[in-house]
């Protein structure tokens, strides 16, 4: 999806009446990022949907799940193909940072070296049994029914031991773009697209690879619902196309609405940050323009705001983005 595909594209897309909410979102829930970080007073916002619901930071490295992935998971351990993608994938599948100390806890040091079926799924159903959900809500996880087994989590480590003996480890130094990796992900059992550019996002934090995340983008239910509230008419564009759109003109849009957006220490919005975006879009815009129609024509936000008591998060991020925190 290079840019030449869609800028020699006739039929442009249509922007809605609600299209400048994407950019206005994006600028003021970053602001509430670096106030909580700069240690300012609640409340963060004078935008009371804000206040009231949970919305994802705009950087999908920044969440708290994906920064504990990064520095608890990838970089901490050995990091031999193999152990880090194991790790990943253990983690992610479940992507419940309670679910991962569970098995820590009972483990030790989590790795595929000492890994043991019959030992994880008994640590997982125990932990059934007692009533914890062992999965993150944050999207839906099938089942990869085609092993057999009577508990999802039972056919998700089985998921997890062909992945590694087919070969992916060995065959990552060999991989050359994001959507390439994409691709070898999505011929596993109930990886579908989705799951496989997620996955592909996560393995790409780590030092096996170095892939731009400019390169590849792949828009899931949520991204499109955001999208059909932002754009009345798509054109000849994709879903996919749109999104580069935003991120290629994040700047001049920020400039129009006079909008002072505080990139990530330098980083700008990558194409996984946009798409991400029109989900937390989708989302506002059920509160704030309920007439606004989307694919799924969901109506409400599930999850209120809980200001939380945990630890404050020490932001990590691959060094090979060679950020400057300040």
């Amino acid at each position: 999806m290079k840019r030449v595909d869609f800028l020699i594209k006739k039929n442009k897309p249509k922007q809605s009446l609600v299209y400048d909410s994407y950019w206005k979102f994006a600028a003021e829930r970053q602001e509430i990022f670096f106030r909580k970080i700069n240690n300012e007073d609640s409340p963060w916002t004078k935008d009371k949907v804000l206040n009231d619901f949970k919305f994802t930071n705009v950087y999908r490295a920044t969440d708290r799940v994906s920064q504990f992935l990064i520095k608890n998971v990838i970089y901490k351990g050995d990091q031999n193909p193999t152990e880090v993608i194991f790790r990943i994938l253990l983690f992610k599948i479940f992507n419940k940072i309670e679910t991962w100390k569970t098995i820590e806890k009972n483990v030790g040091v989590i790795s595929y070296a000492n890994y043991h079926y019959e030992n994880l799924n008994k640590i997982l159903g125990d932990a059934r049994k007692q009533g914890v959900s062992i999965y993150s809500g944050a999207y839906i996880m099938a089942s990869p029914n085609e092993y057999g087994y009577a508990l999802k989590h039972q056919n998700h480590l089985k998921l997890i031991e062909q992945i590694i003996s087919s070969g992916l480890p060995e065959k990552i130094g060999n991989i050359k773009s994001i959507e390439s990796l994409f691709n070898h992900l999505l011929v596993y059992p109930s990886i579908g697209p989705f799951l496989a550019y997620q996955y592909a996002i996560d393995i790409n934090y780590s030092n096996l690879t170095k892939f731009s995340e400019m390169e590849f983008v792949k828009a899931g239910p949520g991204a499109k619902d955001g999208i059909r509230k932002c754009f009345s008419d798509l054109g000849e564009y994709s879903e996919e196309d749109i999104i580069r759109m935003m991120a290629d003109n994040q700047n001049e849009e920020f400039e129009r609405l006079s909008l002072s957006f505080k990139n990530l220490w330098g980083r700008q919005l990558q194409l996984i940050d946009c798409q991400n975006l029109f989900c937390e879009v989708d989302k506002y815009l059920r509160v704030t323009n309920p007439e606004v129609k989307s694919l799924s024509n969901r109506k409400r936000i599930k999850q209120k705001y809980k200001q939380s008591s945990l630890e404050t998060i020490r932001y990590f991020f691959p060094a090979k983005w060679k950020l400057e925190i300040s």
